[in-house]
Parts: C-alpha cells; sequence; structure tokens
C-alpha cells in the first residue's frame, strides 16, 4: 500500500540536483561512510513538497546512471557534458556526440523508455576550472551540443561561471539551435549587470537560483532584479549548501520553525556518525529548496506563495512538465 503524506504548504520543482554525486551513496572523497540513503532524501523531499526533481547528467555515464535514476524514482534527467570534462569528447568527438545522441532519443517523451529526459546539458563554460579542461576544448564541445537542442526540440541546462564574454557570444551565434524551447542558466552566480544581458537575449531563457546564488549581498541584489516570470528555483544538491556565513543567513533566521523542520532537516550527523533516515551535515538535499525560495522571496519583498507559484509555472512550462500539475505528494 502506498502511504499518503500531509501536503505541504508550497509545492516545487528542484530543476538541479545531482543524484548520481557518490555523497548519496554514502561515499566521501573516495571513502565510504554510509550505506546508499537516496531513496530516504527523496522521501524527505517528497515530505517538503518537492514535486519532482531534475537529474543533473554530467558527462555520458553520469547521463546514463542519472536517466536509470529519473526512470526508477518517476522523476526527471538531463542528457550532456559538464564543461569541465569536455575532455572526454576529444578521442571520438563524433562518436560521444552520437551516443548522447542516441541517450536522449531513447530517454526523452515518444522515445523507447518513460520519457524522463527533459533538457540538454549540463552544457556550457567553465572558466573558473580551467585546469580540468582548457577553454578552446569548453567552447567546441559546447557548440556541438548545441545541435542537440534543436534536433531533440529539447531546452538547455546551462553553465557558466567566469565565463560570461563567450557564454553570450556563443548562444547569440547560434541562436536558432535554442530559441525555440529556451533553457535555463543554472546555479548562476554572476553579476546583475550578467543577467541582465543573458534575459535581454531571448524571452526563453531563464535563470536558475540556489544557495550558492545568495552567498554575498552582490548576490542578493542580483535575484532581487531577477523578474519573477524568468527565474526558476534549485538546490545543486550535494551542494550549495546556505550557511551562516552567507548573506541569505539574516533571511533564513526569519524561516517560521514549521517550515523550517520541511526544508532544514536537522542533523549534526556527519557522514561517520551516520543514523538511518536521518540527514547528514552539510550535504545539501532537494528537501532545501524551500529556504531558497524564502530567501527569494524577502529579498523581492513579496510572498512565498508569490514566488512558488510564479517558478512553478515556468518550470512546467519550459520542461514541459504539465503532468506534474496532476500529482500529489505521496511515497516514493
Amino acid at each position: 500500500m502506498r502511504m499518503t503524506l500531509p501536503l505541504p504548504p508550497h509545492k516545487f520543482i528542484d530543476i538541479a540536483f545531482n543524484a548520481t554525486d557518490s555523497m548519496f551513496k554514502g561515499v566521501y572523497h573516495g571513502k565510504p561512510r554510509h550505506p546508499d540513503d537516496l531513496h530516504d532524501v527523496l522521501l524527505r523531499s517528497k515530505a517538503a513538497g518537492v514535486s519532482t526533481c531534475i537529474l543533473t547528467g554530467g558527462s555520458l555515464s553520469e547521463s546514463q546512471e542519472a536517466l536509470e535514476l529519473a526512470e526508477k524514482h518517476g522523476v526527471y534527467s538531463t542528457v550532456g557534458l559538464h564543461p569541465t570534462r569536455s575532455n572526454e569528447m576529444e578521442e571520438d568527438p563524433v562518436g560521444y556526440l552520437a551516443a548522447l545522441d542516441a541517450l536522449i532519443s531513447k530517454g526523452k517523451k515518444g522515445g523507447k523508455g518513460k520519457g524522463r529526459v527533459v533538457a540538454i546539458g549540463e552544457c556550457g563554460l567553465d572558466y573558473d576550472r580551467l585546469h580540468f579542461c582548457p577553454s578552446s576544448i569548453q567552447k567546441t564541445h559546447f557548440l556541438s551540443q548545441l545541435s542537440l537542442a534543436r534536433t531533440h526540440s529539447l531546452p538547455l541546462f546551462l553553465h557558466s561561471r567566469a565565463a560570461h564574454r563567450d557564454f553570450i557570444d556563443i548562444l547569440r551565434s547560434r541562436s536558432e539551435d535554442w530559441k525555440a524551447r529556451g533553457g535555463v542558466v543554472h546555479s548562476f552566480t554572476g553579476t546583475k549587470e550578467e543577467m541582465e544581458e543573458i534575459l535581454e537575449l531571448d524571452r526563453s531563457l531563464f535563470v536558475g537560483i540556489n544557495g550558492c546564488s545568495l552567498k554575498t549581498e552582490e548576490g542578493l541584489e542580483m535575484v532581487r532584479g531577477i523578474p519573477l516570470e524568468r527565474l526558476m528555483l534549485e538546490t545543486d544538491s550535494p551542494y550549495c549548501t546556505p550557511t551562516t556565513s552567507h548573506a541569505s543567513h539574516a533571511h533564513l533566521i526569519t524561516l517560521p520553525p514549521t517550515l523550517a523542520a520541511l526544508y532544514s532537516p536537522t542533523s549534526s550527523n556527519k557522514p561517520d556518525k551516520f543514523k538511518a533516515g536521518e540527514a547528514v551535515k552539510g550535504r545539501m538535499e532537494p528537501s532545501g529548496i524551500g529556504r531558497v525560495a524564502w530567501v527569494v522571496a524577502k529579498v523581492k519583498g513579496v510572498e512565498m506563495e508569490v514566488v512558488v507559484k510564479a517558478v512553478w509555472e515556468n518550470t512546467v512550462r519550459m520542461f514541459g512538465l504539465e503532468e506534474e500539475e496532476e500529482e500529489e505528494v505521496s511515497d516514493v
């Protein structure tokens, strides 16, 4: 029998959940610390009102794993190659792209699978970590992945870090590939001016905000300037956990206790002190998306429900998740 959980006050879609990360298998820095607890993480997310998640694919193998998890748990996934891993494509660019193409064909709506692939990515540019992959290779394989958006009529799940000028120039030069379905620049930590330039490219582009976006006062000011109709929310779990040193903390301490219990799984358990059914200290989970929404609402001076409703509509429309409109919160 499926257990029905009490309905939470708000419903969310976490557009960036790195469920393939080893932390959810209990492995930290290569060392096993506790059993796989992804199922419990998803249960906590449901209790917090996370209707569904989009699992991030950052390489061919990771995209395959993300799709398998999405099909198993009834959520969604992306397929793509993260810029810092673009070297993977160098040995056989044509073959690698063909393999991504085949996985998308299988996993999207109308394919042979369960229709769980909803975006192309994570793709883009990252000049903060050029020690992983030089910019020239990143640009080459960002361009090649843009063609997949047009081929499959899917939106882009984009990454831009310290590479704004090249990122904008590439998107502008290939607008015919992505404008039909648009995309979201996820985990955005750029300036207000950079955010505005992204949104000026086309009304089909959105900005994804998480705990990392809210670290500084400049970040809060940037978020204040994002129109609600161009905003999406995410956690980027297990990363981007809000901390007491972030600018967002001043707003998070105003979170009512009832909501704090839902959105902030209380735990002082470090990985090596793991307790089954409880969260792990410092590891972000999709249930924490309510904290992000609360801060965004406070920064914008509107009720949380206003933010949640706008973001829900944006996310459902761009990713084609209309089926989520009828879903009720239930056991995973």
